[in-house]
């Protein structure tokens, strides 16, 4: 199965949570989903410990790497100083609306400047053996969406880019802060639903709000959907079943099965000099919803920073895992 294939469904690049800890467990989850990094930026790449950054797992596959700037020529440099990595997709950032990105002139605010990206993407291109993508917004502060957004896909499909992440909302680059641009600004599903219409050759996710049960209705109209906070704070409802899109059968049958799949994958991390804390915070909302999941972020929150060697790691989330299992059988 191909990247675009995976691109069915995504999760999206978030900072701090998206770490190779949380793609690790998602990937427990789902074997199919394409997983991404948080944003990396290419100077950070280019003059910055480059493998420490781009360190992943081999079992996060398929895993696109994020990439934030606005200098085509040091977006072309951290493109091929990437490669060594093995990442399945390169993704050029346009939509985080946070103003340290701002102040560097990249990320939501190069929605203003159409002509900037499409030569930045080409430059990437040019580096690149595998495929280069974009992840917008559909306008910011004052532009018209209807207007700006059909003009942006138009350029980035003639500067070569074939699969494009729409976030179905303006960010607003003065007066909100990165946390109210994710939630305050109006969603305009149609509009985005619309693009897919006028742009039938290009490969179009939609993504902004999606919550379970969203999904298979977003993929009637789209060709991919992208995830972001609900799959971090939910991940057992957007991930637990997810490869029955590509009708495959999900790697663990609920969530206790997935708790019990990660736990070699914890030992192997601890045994690297990791902290279970960097682990099970990516956890916490594994059981959302079910019996036991306030006991469950209850064991691990409180005790995670206090473990101090790996056994204690590991004695810590063994008896977060027999609580659960307690509450589950007494529910």
């Amino acid at each position: 199965m191909n990247v675009t294939e995976q691109a069915r469904l995504s999760v999206a690049p978030m900072m701090d949570w998206t770490d190779r800890f949380c793609r690790g467990f998602h990937r427990i989850l789902s074997r199919e989903a394409l997983l991404y990094t948080e944003m990396v930026t290419a100077a950070a790449i280019i003059h910055g410990p480059r493998a420490r950054l781009l360190r992943r797992d081999a079992p996060e596959n398929p895993v696109a790497l994020q990439i934030g700037g606005s200098d085509p020529e040091e977006l072309r440099r951290a493109t091929a100083l990437a490669a060594p990595f093995g990442y399945d997709e390169v993704n050029l950032n346009v939509g985080c609306p946070s103003d340290r990105v701002q102040s560097g002139c990249f990320g939501a605010v190069l929605m203003k400047t159409p002509g900037l990206v499409a030569e930045c993407v080409r430059a990437m291109i040019a580096e690149s053996a595998v495929e280069v993508t974009v992840k917008c917004r559909i306008g910011v502060d004052d532009q018209d969406p209807d207007t700006v957004l059909p003009d942006f896909l138009n350029q980035m499909q003639d500067a070569g880019v074939r699969r494009i992440t729409i976030h179905a909302r303006k960010a607003w680059l003065e007066g909100l802060s990165p946390k109210d641009n994710r939630e305050i600004p109006p969603l305009d599903y149609p509009l985005v639903h619309r693009m897919k219409t006028r742009f039938p050759e290009l490969h179009l996710s939609i993504n902004g709000g999606i919550a379970p049960g969203m999904i298979e209705d977003q993929l009637w109209l789209m060709d991919g959907v992208m995830v972001g906070r609900a799959a971090y704070h939910q991940p057992w409802d957007i991930l637990g079943e997810a490869d029955r899109l590509w009708n495959r059968e999900p790697p663990c049958k609920g969530p206790v099965e997935a708790a019990l799949a990660m736990r070699p994958q914890i030992v192997a991390w601890l045994e690297e000099g990791a902290r279970i804390h960097q682990i099970t915070r990516h956890m916490l909302g594994l059981f959302h919803g079910r019996p036991g999941a306030r006991l469950w972020r209850r064991v691990l929150s409180e005790g995670a920073h206090k473990a101090q060697s790996p056994a204690e790691g590991l004695a810590l989330y063994d008896a977060a895992l027999d609580q659960i299992r307690g509450a589950m059988a007494a529910a």
